[in-house]
């Protein structure tokens, strides 16, 4: 295997692994994602531009739901400008109790 084909896989892997944690924290213990946050992270929801981990946190708290479950669709992974850094886009749905459709999601 060659060196690239090497870095895809664990990009990859990381990638996947970051998103599981990631979504698996959102589902179970929300305000526990300020810790993946920065203080210079950047989030922008419906137009709103959010910065910093306490206020990302926050914010994704005071979503209008205490329960959800999201279902993984695609993970896109590539190796990020800044060294050692990986880009991940996520997209799927997000399932509510008491709704019957799922809303589709993107990251």
């Amino acid at each position: 295997m060659d060196a690239e084909n090497e870095l895809g896989q664990q990009v990859e892997m990381v990638g996947r692994a970051f998103v599981d944690h990631y979504y698996h924290l959102f589902d179970h213990s929300r305000s526990s994602l300020v810790t993946l946050y920065q203080p210079s992270s950047l989030l922008t929801f419906e137009g709103q531009k959010i910065e910093g981990a306490t206020d990302i946190s926050e914010r994704l708290c005071q979503l209008p739901f205490d329960q959800c479950k999201h279902s993984i669709s695609t993970i896109d992974s590539q190796p990020s400008p800044i060294a050692g850094g990986i880009l991940v886009f996520v997209s799927g749905n997000l399932h509510l109790p008491g709704e019957e459709h799922p809303l589709r999601f993107s990251q």
